[in-house]
Formats: C-alpha cells, sequence, structure tokens
C-alpha cells in the first residue's frame, strides 16, 4: 500500500466516485469512460496503474509471492477506482437502458453538454497547438466520425468472439471520446454483454462476464502501455488526436434522430442506419435538452475547476 493512491478516507471515496462515472459512462454507447478520466485528472494515473499489472506482479503472485505482486501493483489506486466502476457496470446498467428507451433526446442531450465542453476541457491540455497538433486532431475527429457511423451486425456468440470482444471494447473504453459500448454495438454484442450483466451471478452470464474480462484484461495490458508511451513522448500531438476523438464523437450523441433503417431481433428493435436532423419546432422538449445541454457542460467544466483548484488558469 506504498504506492500511489488516494492517502485518506475521503480521497478514496472520491475516486471511487471518479470510478462510478466512468463506470456510468462506459454503459453508454457513444459516451467514453476514458473521457470521464481525462476531465477528473486521472487519465495518466490510470494509464500508469494498468501498466502497474506487469509481467512482474504475474510471476510474483504465480509463486505465491503476494507481497512482491503487491509491490508491483498501484494497489491503493486500482481497489477504489474498479471498486467504483464495477458498481456502475451492474447498478446502472438497467437504469442506462430505460433512460435511452424511454427518454431519449433528454438523455442524449445531457450527453452532448457533457462531451461538448469536456473537448474544451482535454483541449486546454495541449501546451502549443501547432500545425501538427491540428493534423492529428483533425485525423482524430475524422477517424471516430467514421467509426460511429458504421453499422451495426450480427456477430456469433462463441466464447472466443465475446473474448476478441472484450479486447477491442477496453481498447476504446480508455479512449476519450471512443466509446466502447458503442463497439460493442457494432459488434453486434452489446445487448448480449449489459444482459448478462443485469443478472451476473446466474452460471451462463458469469460465464460470459469473466471470458469477457479476460479479453478486457489482454487488451488493456498492452493499449495502455501504447497510450502511455504516446503520452510521454508525444504528448501534446496524442492530447490533440484524443480530442478529435470527442470531437467526432459527437455524431453519436446528436439527440434528434431520424431511422433510416432498423430490425428486430428477440423482440428488441436494433436500429441499423440512421441520419441526425435538426428539431422542427421550438417547444418544450427541445428547450429541455437545451437546457439538460447546458446542465451536462456546466458540469464538465464544474469538476475541471474543482480539479484545477480556483485561481488557477
Amino acid at each position: 500500500m506504498n504506492g500511489p493512491g488516494p492517502r485518506t478516507w475521503p480521497q478514496a471515496l472520491l475516486l471511487m466516485v471518479k470510478g462510478l462515472c466512468m463506470g456510468g459512462a462506459d454503459i453508454i454507447p457513444g459516451v467514453s469512460g476514458g473521457t470521464v478520466a481525462f476531465i477528473t485528472g486521472i487519465y495518466e494515473d490510470l494509464l500508469n496503474a494498468v501498466r502497474s499489472v506487469n509481467l512482474r506482479a504475474m510471476r510474483a503472485l504465480l509463486r505465491l509471492d503476494l507481497a512482491s505482486a503487491l509491490h508491483e501493483i498501484h494497489l491503493r489506486f486500482l481497489l477504489p477506482l474498479v471498486l467504483g466502476i464495477g458498481t456502475a457496470l451492474v447498478g446502472l446498467a438497467g437504469v442506462m437502458h430505460w433512460l435511452l428507451t424511454e427518454h431519449p433526446v433528454p438523455t442524449w442531450s445531457l450527453f452532448l453538454g457533457l462531451i461538448g465542453a469536456s473537448i474544451l476541457v482535454v483541449g486546454r491540455k495541449v501546451d502549443h497547438w501547432t500545425a501538427g497538433a491540428w493534423g492529428t486532431f483533425a485525423a482524430g475527429a475524422g477517424a471516430a466520425w467514421l467509426i460511429v457511423g458504421l453499422i451495426p451486425v450480427s456477430t456469433p456468440e462463441s466464447l472466443w468472439f465475446i473474448f476478441l470482444c472484450g479486447m477491442i471494447a477496453i481498447c476504446a473504453m480508455i479512449l476519450p471520446g471512443i466509446s466502447g459500448s458503442f463497439l460493442l454495438l457494432i459488434l453486434g454484442k452489446y445487448a448480449y454483454v449489459t444482459g448478462a450483466l443485469r443478472n451476473p451471478f446466474d452460471a451462463s452470464n458469469l460465464t460470459v462476464l469473466a471470458i469477457f474480462a479476460c479479453g478486457c484484461l489482454v487488451g488493456l495490458a498492452g493499449f495502455s502501455r501504447l497510450l502511455s508511451w504516446l503520452l510521454a513522448r508525444h504528448h501534446g500531438l496524442t492530447v490533440a488526436m484524443l480530442t478529435g476523438f470527442m470531437l467526432g464523437a459527437m455524431r453519436k450523441v446528436w439527440p434528434w434522430k431520424e431511422t433510416l433503417e432498423s430490425v428486430v431481433i428477440r423482440g428488441k428493435m436494433h436500429v441499423l442506419a440512421e441520419h441526425n436532423v435538426l428539431p422542427q419546432t421550438l417547444d418544450t422538449q427541445v428547450l429541455v435538452a437545451l437546457g439538460l445541454m447546458l446542465v451536462g457542460a456546466g458540469v464538465v467544466l464544474g469538476l475541471e475547476w474543482l480539479t484545477r483548484g480556483p485561481g488557477r488558469s
């Protein structure tokens, strides 16, 4: 417990709350837990903590040398964060599904405000907006715009594919702007995995979640190291690219959409193609949506102000 992480119970509780927010974001197709980590100031700490689960720690665990393993792993940081993320994934899956199904426009409006303000917050972390930074920003925005426009497909429910989905989704979950949940939707496994989360202690669901978690661990171990290397050596360019990801992802969270093509699978309608539209009239629903956008933006800017500290630029 001498590693990085909270030193007091209030600090641990705050980190757990940030984990709850990350987990809640990761459930939503189009919103990334990596964005929450970035705007709450724990992104690079998160990458370093993931990197601490390394081969030395694994070898020590295999030797049953618990002291050596814990010396490597940033347990003080990971424990409250993972507890918060896990609680959100299990507890909020049903709530988020209900909100997106029953109240899509106000829910997406809130997310749009969250992400819009997050672009400003993350963009401030680029020290110098050079031509190269603008180039990587544009590349990131273009890539995210194309990814979120992909059409969900039908895929197998074999355990090997669930493992692969975990590897792919976790990489996106730690990228600001790219939603792991949306990639699961594209891979045809969003409803399958969230369905297992609603009843995680059922034997078959537990197997699915365990295999998915193993895929997440493998993907996270490799991808976090790549991101850490990029941030250490090309910080400005990497943050500019991540900011671009967030801008491009706003295509997915635009509240007003028109369905072009859909299909019913197992009694549930899945949208295959849609495009964004503007609201036709300035009615009460539109005003509520605009208000929620401002609320979402205010939450992000307030969190950033509290993290940075009053009086600091």
